[in-house]
């Protein structure tokens, strides 16, 4: 089958936040039948290279009845909102940055989501 990449911001929203000093990222499928793909292609694994040298690891939870993954980005925060000095102690911006990751798509869906957006 042939495949293109695109961002996950095609097939996806989320939204983030922070507990301590791990960001939570929430990523939804915007169809439910693109579930399958998120799981198949937005593992921990690469969740985990996309933010190499921000995060110390990451967790990988699935909400199949939300069509939602959720991921816990641990040691994101250099210790939390009171003790950070960064930019983003709450993690706001973790879930835009995971939304530029791109994945493999079959290509007659990266068509269709391309002509839908024109």
């Amino acid at each position: 089958m042939a495949t293109e990449m695109l961002q996950l911001r095609w097939l996806a929203h989320a939204r983030s936040g922070d507990k301590g000093d791990t960001a939570n990222v929430g990523l939804i499928a915007l169809q439910p039948e693109w579930y399958d793909l998120l799981v198949e292609q937005v593992t921990a694994k690469r969740v985990g290279r996309h933010f190499k040298g921000m995060v110390s690891g990451v967790e990988r939870f699935e909400l199949p009845n939300l069509n939602a993954l959720n991921f816990l980005l641990h040691g994101a925060l250099d210790g939390g909102g009171t003790l950070s000095l960064k930019t983003d102690a709450q993690g706001k911006v973790y879930s835009t940055a995971l939304l530029r990751m791109e994945i493999e798509v079959p290509r007659k869906l990266a068509k269709k989501i391309r002509a839908a957006a024109a």
